[in-house]
This record gives structure tokens, C-alpha cells and sequence, in this order.
């Protein structure tokens, strides 16, 4: 006998439909799982005997062969535990065949035949949506609000494998899951830091809030208590909030990492991501045998801070080159090459030299000429090219920190970053990038018009510093975001002298 059902693969963060056919045939008792399925998915076969047996059904003595199709497909995850279990029960005629059509399953099982919850379901539910489909979907209880937030969807969380085998018999019925998404949306976004706590470091703050304004990546460079890492934890709140569109995309990512509350699916904030420096290339980038996001996906439309950035491994540095020129990576494996978002700003954040006191006034440094030619050796020139704002932090004194005058908030700046953000939109509104440090090279040749002044300050820099063609463009897009900032068409000359005294890297070679 043979009874079949669906249910999916996680891709990258896509899903992948996956038809999970169970066929019970005479002979010895065997049970062959076929279908290219990874360990985890072969484990199944155990997890499924004892939660169906456990659960007061009989688990067939015949010879079982379950097919996990198209076969060219990895499967991978415990998410395939429930499909094949219900498979299984059609396929012995403890449920009704003609019940498994037009029903998806998704969820781990745990031997007594309880429903774990398990990751992606969000992309999942998107692939779903996205294909139209029309039937019932079947999830554990714990995941049942993160599908639903695709309303076009007949979501049903239930507990365990005997709830399910009831719904589909039709013994008992449960609620459909329904999720208000817009009035989760609405709900304000929490935020324990503010600009308002930062003394001092007026140059730094006006870095960070163009680069919150145009999307450009920046370094900070200064002293160890400068405030390096005060000032980046700070920037996602004067970054303007996520769009619904923007929160569904991030929340699809971290769902497929694992990373989603069970009672709160939708992200509101920003991510700000903070790997350590010695995080591999893979946790960096993204990958695994089946590849997974990593760190600069998990900050897409958000933050990744880097601190001690000389720090972090060769490899590791120069992985971002592609990535923050194309705002995406692509995993490249033997039989497959999957694409991951990566639209983030980048925030670096390094000593001026190994012991950090190179210039200041209150500390000698111990650095000789040697160990600090090979400090600033591991930041190579493409990477500091790729970074539109460089800037330099001075130590903060003490008549800062004891001056009690009341500084900018978070919110105050955040109104200007969103005034300019709006002047981008309507610029880009044509455009997939709608923020100035995603413009390709035509659109800066036509929105980036200087006036002859500026055009004559900006020769100068590039003949004197050396600038490379991309930095070029870089400080073009960055006085673009400039005059955004105060409302002018034009740019302007000192727009351009602001851009460039952004490109401290430049200036100190």
C-alpha cells in the first residue's frame, strides 16, 4: 500500500517541496529511507518507530521503503520526522489516504510522539505562499504563530502526533492559527541605548549619522575607551525602522538560523550582529556541508560590528570583499550554489596600533615600526577602499565626561537620517537599492553632479592622496548623502571637503 504527503527542504533560506511517499510491501521487516537524506534525517526512522508505537498506534511489520523526492535533493533537518510518521499511518490504513492530500507537514518528534518545534518553518511558509498553495499546513505548536504571519495560509499548530492523526480523521478539530502581522508590527520597537549617553566625539556621531543616512560602511579608529564601541552599538537607533517587507525578510533568515522567539516571530529592531574576531570564515559568510547564513546575513538591513578588525583572520577580511560590493554571497558547493542576502553597514572598529596609545598625548606607545607596518599590513587596500567613512577618535577627556550638558538623542537624529532616507526613495524609487551606497556607477554619473568648486576640490584629493577609482566613487556617494542631509540638489564644495576628510586611511598613507 502507498500514501503520500508533502513537506519541504530548507535551501539557503528558501524551501524546496518535498513529496514524502510511504510504500508497505510483504517481507522481512526493513525500513529503508531512500531519497539522498543526511544523518539527521536518517535518525527518523528510530524517533518515528517509538512516537508512533508510544503514541497507541501499531507501527507496520512489513517491509518499509519511504521516498523523499525529487531525489537529487539533499534533505537535511528533523523536520521530515512528522511527514513520514503520517505517511506511514495512511500508508497501514490507521489514516485515511484521500485525508493526506493537499496537507503539508513540518515537525520534529520526540518519542513519546510529542511535536518539537523546528527551524525555518517561516521559509517554509513563504515558499508556500508564494506557489499559492491552498490546502492545510501542519506545524508544531510552538512554530504555529511564525507561519501564520503568512496570512494567505491554513495554519494549524498542534502538540503531538495523536492530535494530528485525529484532525486529519476528522474526530476532532482545532482552531486555525491566525496572526495579526500588522498590529504586531505596530508594536514599538525596544531599544535600551541612546546617543544621548555618548560625551563627546561630536566628528564621530556626524560619521555615523551619514552613514545611517546612505548605508556606508565605516571605520572607527582611535585609542582603547574612546567609545568605538559605545558609538556602533548606537547606530541601528538612528537608523530608520524596518519595513514590514524589510522585517518578513530578516525574521525569514533567522528563523532558518534558529534564532526566532516562539512568541515574538516578527524582528522589529535592526540586528546589530558582533562576532567575535576569531570566528571562522564559514560562521562569517555563511556555509556548511548544507549552507547556512552567517553573521553578515544575520545583520542584512542592520549592523555588523567588527571590532578589533586587524585582529580577525586574513581570510576572514578579505571574504567581505565581495559581499559588501554586492551586498549579497553566494555558497558555492559540488551540486548546488545558493545566494544569501547581505545588505548591512558594516562598522570596523580598530587601535591605531597594536597597544592602541599610537599619537596620544597621555600614553607612550611601545609599538616599533616593524610590528606597526605589519599591524596595518592586514587591512588591505580593496578592503579600506570598500569602506566609504574612516574615521579617527581621539581619547576622551575629562571635561567631556564631567560636562553635564544635555547631548543629541537617538530620536533627534533618527529624523534627519529619515528626511534623507525619503529624498533617496523617491531618487531610487525605479531602483531594487534605495539608499546612495548601493548606486551603480551610471547613477552616480547622473546623480552626483558637482558644482565647479567641488569638482576642483575633489581633483585635487584624488591627484594628492592617490585615491583609487573606487574611492573615487566612494566620496562621491558619500557627499551625495551630504547634501540629502541638508535638503540640496547640488553638491557642493563643502560636501565634497567633508567626504574626503572622511578618508582618514587615505590621508595617513
Amino acid at each position: 500500500m502507498l500514501a503520500k504527503t508533502k513537506t519541504a527542504s530548507i535551501m539557503g533560506i528558501e524551501a524546496e517541496i518535498v513529496d514524502v511517499e510511504a510504500d508497505l510491501s510483504s517481507g522481512l521487516p526493513a525500513f529503508d529511507l531512500v531519497g539522498l537524506p543526511a544523518p539527521s534525517v536518517k535518525e527518523a526512522k528510530e524517533r518515528v518507530r517509538s512516537a508512533i508505537r508510544n503514541s497507541g498506534f501499531e507501527f507496520p511489520l512489513k517491509r518499509i521503503t519511504v521516498n523523499l523526492a525529487p531525489a537529487y535533493l539533499r534533505k537535511d533537518g528533523p523536520l521530515f520526522d512528522l511527514p513520514i510518521a503520517i505517511a506511514l499511518l495512511g500508508a497501514s490504513g490507521q489514516i485515511p489516504r484521500e485525508s493526506l492530500q493537499n496537507t503539508f507537514l513540518a515537525g520534529e518528534l520526540s518519542l513519546n510522539g510529542d511535536l518539537r518545534r523546528v527551524n525555518g518553518v517561516l521559509a517554509i511558509a513563504s515558499s508556500l505562499a508564494e506557489k499559492g498553495f491552498s490546502g492545510k499546513f501542519i506545524v508544531p505548536m510552538e512554530n504555529a504563530t511564525e507561519a501564520a504571519l503568512k496570512n494567505e495560509l491554513k495554519v494549524y499548530g498542534l502538540r503531538n502526533l495523536q492530535e494530528v492523526a485525529a484532525f486529519l480523521k476528522g474526530e476532532k478539530s482545532f482552531p486555525q492559527v491566525k496572526s495579526d502581522i500588522k498590529n504586531a508590527f505596530s508594536l514599538p520597537a525596544e531599544t535600551a541605548v541612546d546617543f544621548a549617553d555618548v560625551k563627546g566625539q561630536e566628528s564621530a556621531k556626524r560619521a555615523l549619522e551619514i552613514a545611517a543616512a546612505g548605508n556606508h560602511n565605516v571605520l572607527l579608529t582611535g585609542p582603547p575607551g574612546s567609545g568605538k564601541t559605545m558609538l556602533a552599538k548606537r547606530l541601528p537607533t538612528i537608523m530608520p525602522p524596518l519595513s514590514l517587507e524589510e522585517s518578513l525578510e530578516v525574521s525569514k533568515i533567522y528563523s532558518v538560523a534558529g534564532l526566532l522567539s516562539p512568541d515574538r516571530p516578527l524582528l522589529m529592531n535592526r540586528p546589530f550582529r558582533q562576532p567575535h574576531h576569531t570566528s571562522t570564515v564559514a560562521a562569517l559568510i555563511g556555509g556548511g556541508r548544507i549552507p547556512r547564513p552567517g553573521e553578515i546575513s544575520l545583520a542584512h538591513h542592520g549592523v555588523l560590528f567588527m571590532d578589533e578588525f586587524p585582529e580577525y583572520s586574513r581570510e576572514s577580511i578579505e571574504a567581505l570583499r565581495q559581499p559588501l560590493e554586492n551586498r549579497s554571497v553566494i555558497i558555492a558547493r559540488n551540486t548546488l550554489s545558493l545566494k544569501f542576502p547581505a545588505e548591512f553597514i558594516l562598522v570596523a572598529a580598530a587601535n591605531p596600533c597594536p597597544c592602541g596609545f599610537l599619537h596620544d598625548p597621555h600614553h607612550e606607545c611601545r609599538c616599533d615600526t616593524r610590528s606597526l607596518q605589519r599591524y596595518r599590513s592586514r587591512l588591505s587596500g580593496p578592503i579600506i577602499d570598500r569602506i566609504d567613512i574612516q574615521v579617527e577618535l581621539p581619547a576622551v577627556t575629562y571635561d567631556k565626561i564631567e560636562k553635564n550638558s544635555p547631548q543629541e538623542s537617538s530620536s533627534e537624529i533618527r529624523q534627519r537620517v529619515e528626511k534623507a532616507r525619503a529624498i533617496q526613495r523617491q531618487r531610487f524609487k525605479k531602483s531594487k537599492h534605495k539608499t546612495n551606497a548601493l548606486m551603480n556607477t551610471k547613477q552616480v554619473q547622473r546623480y552626483c553632479q558637482l558644482s565647479r568648486t567641488a569638482r576642483g576640490i575633489l581633483r585635487q584629493a584624488y591627484e594628492k592622496l592617490g585615491l583609487s577609482v573606487r574611492a573615487h566613487e566612494r566620496i562621491l556617494k558619500v557627499s551625495r548623502t551630504i547634501a540629502d542631509l541638508e535638503g540640496k540638489e547640488e553638491i557642493k564644495a563643502e560636501h565634497v571637503a567633508e567626504a574626503i576628510q572622511y578618508r582618514a586611511l587615505d590621508r595617513n598613507c
